[in-house]
Protein backbone atom coordinates (compact mmCIF):
# COMPACT_ATOMS: atom_id res chain seq x y z
CA UNK A 1 0.00 0.00 0.00
CA UNK A 2 1.01 3.37 -0.57
CA UNK A 3 2.39 5.89 2.33
CA UNK A 4 -0.26 8.70 2.89
CA UNK A 5 1.00 11.78 4.53
CA UNK A 6 -1.90 12.23 7.13
CA UNK A 7 -0.69 15.35 8.94
CA UNK A 8 -3.38 17.09 6.55
CA UNK A 9 -5.93 15.07 8.14
CA UNK A 10 -5.53 14.16 11.73
CA UNK A 11 -4.79 16.37 14.36
CA UNK A 12 -4.19 15.91 18.18
CA UNK A 13 -6.71 15.88 20.67
CA UNK A 14 -5.22 17.69 23.48
CA UNK A 15 -8.52 19.74 24.90
CA UNK A 16 -7.62 20.06 28.56
CA UNK A 17 -5.44 23.11 28.60
CA UNK A 18 -2.30 24.02 31.06
CA UNK A 19 -3.35 22.55 34.60
CA UNK A 20 0.62 22.18 36.06
CA UNK A 21 -0.28 25.65 37.81
CA UNK A 22 -3.52 24.47 39.32
CA UNK A 23 -2.02 21.06 39.86
CA UNK A 24 0.95 22.96 41.81
CA UNK A 25 -1.44 24.59 43.51
CA UNK A 26 -3.75 21.63 44.72
CA UNK A 27 -0.72 20.14 46.20
CA UNK A 28 -0.05 22.85 48.31
CA UNK A 29 -3.09 23.07 49.68
CA UNK A 30 -3.48 19.28 50.39
CA UNK A 31 0.11 19.44 52.79
CA UNK A 32 -1.23 22.77 54.70
CA UNK A 33 -4.87 21.15 55.04
CA UNK A 34 -3.58 17.58 56.15
CA UNK A 35 -1.15 19.61 58.62
CA UNK A 36 -3.75 21.34 60.58
CA UNK A 37 -6.43 18.09 60.14
CA UNK A 38 -3.49 16.61 62.76
CA UNK A 39 -3.77 19.90 64.60
CA UNK A 40 -7.41 20.06 64.75
CA UNK A 41 -8.18 16.38 65.85
CA UNK A 42 -5.48 16.29 68.29
CA UNK A 43 -6.84 19.38 70.28
CA UNK A 44 -10.59 18.55 69.83
CA UNK A 45 -9.52 15.04 71.42
CA UNK A 46 -7.53 16.91 74.16
CA UNK A 47 -10.15 19.41 75.00
CA UNK A 48 -13.34 17.73 74.36
CA UNK A 49 -14.97 20.20 71.69
CA UNK A 50 -17.48 18.51 69.54
CA UNK A 51 -17.16 21.23 66.68
CA UNK A 52 -13.34 20.90 66.67
CA UNK A 53 -12.94 17.36 66.79
CA UNK A 54 -15.70 17.52 63.56
CA UNK A 55 -13.81 19.88 62.14
CA UNK A 56 -10.59 18.06 62.12
CA UNK A 57 -12.54 15.03 60.86
CA UNK A 58 -14.13 17.46 58.19
CA UNK A 59 -10.53 18.32 57.01
CA UNK A 60 -8.88 15.05 57.18
CA UNK A 61 -11.52 14.43 54.55
CA UNK A 62 -10.71 17.51 52.80
CA UNK A 63 -7.20 16.82 52.72
CA UNK A 64 -8.25 13.01 50.69
CA UNK A 65 -10.90 14.67 48.64
CA UNK A 66 -8.05 17.89 47.52
CA UNK A 67 -5.41 15.00 47.22
CA UNK A 68 -7.57 13.30 44.65
CA UNK A 69 -7.70 16.36 42.74
CA UNK A 70 -3.58 16.72 42.37
CA UNK A 71 -3.78 13.49 41.50
CA UNK A 72 -6.17 13.78 38.70
CA UNK A 73 -4.26 16.77 37.45
CA UNK A 74 -1.00 14.38 37.29
CA UNK A 75 -2.80 11.70 36.16
CA UNK A 76 -4.34 13.53 32.96
CA UNK A 77 -1.53 15.52 32.26
CA UNK A 78 0.58 11.45 31.97
CA UNK A 79 -2.03 10.18 29.42
CA UNK A 80 -2.85 13.44 27.84
CA UNK A 81 -1.36 11.85 24.59
CA UNK A 82 -2.63 8.52 25.04
CA UNK A 83 -4.42 7.32 22.09
CA UNK A 84 -6.73 5.23 24.05
CA UNK A 85 -8.72 8.62 25.51
CA UNK A 86 -10.48 9.53 22.10
CA UNK A 87 -11.17 12.71 23.08
CA UNK A 88 -7.89 13.68 25.03
CA UNK A 89 -7.27 13.30 28.94
CA UNK A 90 -9.37 16.27 30.56
CA UNK A 91 -12.63 14.56 31.97
CA UNK A 92 -10.27 12.58 34.05
CA UNK A 93 -10.10 16.07 36.04
CA UNK A 94 -13.80 16.49 36.22
CA UNK A 95 -14.06 13.08 37.78
CA UNK A 96 -11.55 13.89 40.29
CA UNK A 97 -13.98 16.96 41.33
CA UNK A 98 -17.08 14.36 41.16
CA UNK A 99 -15.34 12.19 43.62
CA UNK A 100 -14.11 15.48 45.55
CA UNK A 101 -18.00 15.84 45.67
CA UNK A 102 -19.09 12.71 47.18
CA UNK A 103 -16.56 12.85 50.17
CA UNK A 104 -17.68 15.74 51.38
CA UNK A 105 -21.37 14.64 51.43
CA UNK A 106 -19.51 11.69 53.40
CA UNK A 107 -18.41 14.30 55.81
CA UNK A 108 -22.09 16.18 56.22
CA UNK A 109 -23.10 12.47 57.30
CA UNK A 110 -20.21 12.22 59.51
CA UNK A 111 -20.91 15.33 61.29
CA UNK A 112 -24.21 15.01 61.93
CA UNK A 113 -23.99 11.57 63.13
CA UNK A 114 -21.01 12.86 65.56
CA UNK A 115 -23.09 16.01 66.65
CA UNK A 116 -26.23 13.99 67.45
CA UNK A 117 -24.19 11.72 69.98
CA UNK A 118 -22.95 14.30 71.64
CA UNK A 119 -26.14 16.34 71.75
CA UNK A 120 -27.46 13.20 73.49
CA UNK A 121 -24.54 12.36 75.36
CA UNK A 122 -23.14 16.00 76.38
CA UNK A 123 -19.39 16.75 77.83
CA UNK A 124 -17.57 19.46 79.79
CA UNK A 125 -15.75 21.35 76.80
CA UNK A 126 -11.93 23.03 77.06
CA UNK A 127 -13.35 26.72 75.11
CA UNK A 128 -10.79 28.86 75.44
CA UNK A 129 -7.75 26.61 74.40
CA UNK A 130 -10.27 24.90 71.74
CA UNK A 131 -11.09 28.83 70.19
CA UNK A 132 -7.42 29.50 69.78
CA UNK A 133 -7.52 25.92 67.19
CA UNK A 134 -10.40 26.88 65.62
CA UNK A 135 -9.30 30.68 64.97
CA UNK A 136 -5.68 28.52 63.80
CA UNK A 137 -7.69 26.82 61.61
CA UNK A 138 -9.42 29.57 60.31
CA UNK A 139 -6.70 31.75 58.99
CA UNK A 140 -4.92 27.97 57.53
CA UNK A 141 -8.19 27.90 55.49
CA UNK A 142 -7.85 31.43 54.47
CA UNK A 143 -3.95 30.93 52.82
CA UNK A 144 -5.61 28.39 50.91
CA UNK A 145 -8.47 30.08 49.31
CA UNK A 146 -5.95 32.51 48.53
CA UNK A 147 -3.70 29.81 47.13
CA UNK A 148 -6.51 28.75 44.95
CA UNK A 149 -7.89 32.02 44.07
CA UNK A 150 -4.96 32.86 42.75
CA UNK A 151 -4.41 29.68 40.22
CA UNK A 152 -8.37 30.80 39.55
CA UNK A 153 -7.12 33.80 38.43
CA UNK A 154 -4.92 32.51 36.28
CA UNK A 155 -6.95 30.64 34.12
CA UNK A 156 -9.35 33.09 33.96
CA UNK A 157 -6.94 36.00 32.53
CA UNK A 158 -5.35 32.59 30.41
CA UNK A 159 -9.28 31.94 29.08
CA UNK A 160 -9.94 35.74 28.38
CA UNK A 161 -6.79 35.94 26.65
CA UNK A 162 -7.62 33.30 23.94
CA UNK A 163 -11.28 34.85 24.18
CA UNK A 164 -14.11 34.91 21.42
CA UNK A 165 -14.04 38.18 18.86
CA UNK A 166 -16.87 36.34 16.76
CA UNK A 167 -19.52 38.71 18.91
CA UNK A 168 -21.37 35.84 20.61
CA UNK A 169 -21.22 35.85 24.58
CA UNK A 170 -21.71 33.20 26.91
CA UNK A 171 -19.69 31.87 29.80
CA UNK A 172 -16.01 30.79 29.84
CA UNK A 173 -15.61 27.05 30.94
CA UNK A 174 -14.80 26.48 35.13
CA UNK A 175 -12.11 23.96 36.32
CA UNK A 176 -14.48 21.67 37.65
CA UNK A 177 -11.46 19.90 39.59
CA UNK A 178 -10.13 23.32 40.86
CA UNK A 179 -13.44 24.39 41.80
CA UNK A 180 -13.98 21.12 43.77
CA UNK A 181 -10.37 21.75 45.66
CA UNK A 182 -11.65 25.29 46.74
CA UNK A 183 -14.97 24.25 47.62
CA UNK A 184 -13.53 21.48 50.05
CA UNK A 185 -11.37 24.68 51.34
CA UNK A 186 -14.34 27.12 51.34
CA UNK A 187 -16.48 24.70 53.89
CA UNK A 188 -13.68 24.02 56.40
CA UNK A 189 -13.51 27.87 56.49
CA UNK A 190 -17.18 27.53 56.85
CA UNK A 191 -17.22 24.74 59.60
CA UNK A 192 -14.49 26.35 61.22
CA UNK A 193 -16.22 29.89 61.55
CA UNK A 194 -19.39 27.79 63.49
CA UNK A 195 -16.99 26.13 65.39
CA UNK A 196 -15.86 29.65 66.46
CA UNK A 197 -18.84 30.55 67.19
CA UNK A 198 -20.20 27.52 69.28
CA UNK A 199 -16.87 27.73 71.35
CA UNK A 200 -17.28 31.41 72.22
CA UNK A 201 -21.03 31.07 73.03
CA UNK A 202 -20.77 28.13 75.43
CA UNK A 203 -17.59 29.61 76.99
CA UNK A 204 -19.35 33.57 77.53
CA UNK A 205 -23.23 31.85 78.23
CA UNK A 206 -22.79 28.48 79.34
CA UNK A 207 -24.53 27.39 75.60
CA UNK A 208 -22.40 23.78 75.62
CA UNK A 209 -25.61 22.66 72.97
CA UNK A 210 -24.71 25.21 70.64
CA UNK A 211 -21.21 22.81 69.94
CA UNK A 212 -23.29 20.27 68.62
CA UNK A 213 -25.66 22.23 67.36
CA UNK A 214 -23.03 24.46 64.83
CA UNK A 215 -21.37 21.09 64.06
CA UNK A 216 -25.33 20.20 62.21
CA UNK A 217 -25.49 23.19 60.60
CA UNK A 218 -22.06 22.90 59.24
CA UNK A 219 -23.09 19.36 57.81
CA UNK A 220 -26.11 20.86 56.03
CA UNK A 221 -23.80 23.99 54.47
CA UNK A 222 -21.22 21.14 52.99
CA UNK A 223 -24.15 18.85 51.96
CA UNK A 224 -25.53 21.67 49.73
CA UNK A 225 -22.31 22.51 48.53
CA UNK A 226 -21.15 19.23 47.64
CA UNK A 227 -24.81 18.73 45.85
CA UNK A 228 -24.39 21.70 43.71
CA UNK A 229 -20.53 19.90 43.06
CA UNK A 230 -21.90 16.94 42.05
CA UNK A 231 -24.86 18.39 39.38
CA UNK A 232 -22.29 20.18 37.64
CA UNK A 233 -19.52 17.62 36.93
CA UNK A 234 -22.02 14.89 36.38
CA UNK A 235 -23.34 17.25 34.10
CA UNK A 236 -20.37 17.13 32.37
CA UNK A 237 -19.43 13.58 32.74
CA UNK A 238 -23.01 12.62 31.13
CA UNK A 239 -22.50 14.80 27.92
CA UNK A 240 -25.54 16.73 29.09
CA UNK A 241 -24.75 19.70 26.90
CA UNK A 242 -27.55 19.96 24.49
CA UNK A 243 -29.04 23.19 26.05
CA UNK A 244 -25.67 24.53 25.76
CA UNK A 245 -26.30 28.05 23.65
CA UNK A 246 -23.27 26.60 21.06
CA UNK A 247 -25.48 23.93 20.23
CA UNK A 248 -28.10 26.91 18.71
CA UNK A 249 -25.00 28.55 17.51
CA UNK A 250 -23.99 25.32 15.68
CA UNK A 251 -27.68 25.18 14.15
CA UNK A 252 -27.51 29.10 12.76
CA UNK A 253 -24.10 28.68 10.94
CA UNK A 254 -24.82 25.26 9.51
CA UNK A 255 -28.37 26.02 8.21
CA UNK A 256 -27.38 29.98 7.12
CA UNK A 257 -25.96 31.84 4.28
CA UNK A 258 -26.00 31.53 0.92
CA UNK A 259 -27.71 28.05 0.88
CA UNK A 260 -30.11 29.01 3.87
CA UNK A 261 -33.61 26.67 3.28
CA UNK A 262 -31.67 24.03 0.86
CA UNK A 263 -29.32 22.58 3.92
CA UNK A 264 -31.04 21.07 7.37
CA UNK A 265 -29.41 19.70 10.42
CA UNK A 266 -31.09 16.17 10.71
CA UNK A 267 -28.81 14.73 13.76
CA UNK A 268 -26.56 16.67 15.98
CA UNK A 269 -24.60 15.86 19.05
CA UNK A 270 -22.19 18.45 21.08
CA UNK A 271 -19.96 17.28 23.64
CA UNK A 272 -17.64 19.23 25.93
CA UNK A 273 -13.64 17.87 26.13
CA UNK A 274 -11.89 20.69 27.40
CA UNK A 275 -13.01 23.68 30.05
CA UNK A 276 -14.29 25.81 27.50
CA UNK A 277 -14.35 23.93 24.22
CA UNK A 278 -16.47 21.08 22.39
CA UNK A 279 -16.53 18.20 19.60
CA UNK A 280 -19.84 17.70 18.04
CA UNK A 281 -21.00 14.94 15.29
CA UNK A 282 -23.26 16.38 12.82
CA UNK A 283 -25.68 14.83 10.04
CA UNK A 284 -26.82 17.22 7.40
CA UNK A 285 -29.69 17.10 4.57
CA UNK A 286 -28.94 19.52 1.82
CA UNK A 287 -29.90 20.27 -2.24
CA UNK A 288 -26.76 21.60 -2.70
CA UNK A 289 -24.40 19.20 -4.68
CA UNK A 290 -21.40 21.64 -4.26
CA UNK A 291 -21.68 21.33 -0.47
CA UNK A 292 -18.72 19.54 1.33
CA UNK A 293 -17.41 18.96 4.82
CA UNK A 294 -14.73 21.47 4.53
CA UNK A 295 -17.37 24.34 3.61
CA UNK A 296 -19.45 23.79 7.15
CA UNK A 297 -15.91 23.43 8.54
CA UNK A 298 -15.32 26.53 7.24
CA UNK A 299 -18.20 27.86 8.64
CA UNK A 300 -18.10 26.25 12.25
CA UNK A 301 -14.68 28.00 12.48
CA UNK A 302 -15.87 31.34 13.28
CA UNK A 303 -16.83 29.85 16.83
CA UNK A 304 -13.71 28.99 17.90
CA UNK A 305 -14.54 26.78 20.95
CA UNK A 306 -15.40 24.17 18.71
CA UNK A 307 -12.42 22.49 18.19
CA UNK A 308 -13.52 18.98 16.66
CA UNK A 309 -15.74 17.94 14.11
CA UNK A 310 -17.26 15.12 12.42
CA UNK A 311 -19.74 16.18 9.50
CA UNK A 312 -22.16 13.69 7.43
CA UNK A 313 -23.88 14.87 4.28
CA UNK A 314 -26.53 13.68 2.60
CA UNK A 315 -27.45 14.89 -0.67
CA UNK A 316 -31.56 15.07 -1.05
CA UNK A 317 -32.19 14.32 -4.85
CA UNK A 318 -34.98 15.19 -6.52
CA UNK A 319 -37.59 17.29 -5.21
CA UNK A 320 -37.89 16.34 -1.51
CA UNK A 321 -38.40 19.06 1.25
CA UNK A 322 -35.59 19.68 3.46
CA UNK A 323 -37.85 18.98 6.72
CA UNK A 324 -37.31 16.43 9.56
CA UNK A 325 -40.42 14.23 8.09
CA UNK A 326 -38.92 13.95 4.90
CA UNK A 327 -35.32 13.11 6.29
CA UNK A 328 -36.22 9.44 7.67
CA UNK A 329 -37.24 8.67 3.81
CA UNK A 330 -34.53 9.84 2.74
CA UNK A 331 -31.62 8.39 4.69
CA UNK A 332 -33.97 4.94 4.22
CA UNK A 333 -32.64 5.07 0.05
Amino acid sequence: MPAHNMSEWSHEHLFAGDSRAAERGTRLVMWITAAMMVIEIIAGWWFNSMALLADGWHMSSHAVAIGVSAFAYAAARRYAGDPRFAFGTWKIEVLGGFASAIFLLGVAAMMILASVERILVPQAIHYQEAIFVAVLGLAVNVVCAMILGKVHDHHHAHDHHHGHDHGHDHAHGHDLNLKSAYVHVMADAATSVLAIIALAGGWMYGWSWLDPVMGIVGAGLVAVWARNLIVETGKVLLDREMDHPVVQEIRDVVESGAEAGETTISDLHVWRVGRSVYSCALSVVTHDSGLTPGRLRERLAVHEEIVHSTIEIQLCRGACAVHPDALVAERAT
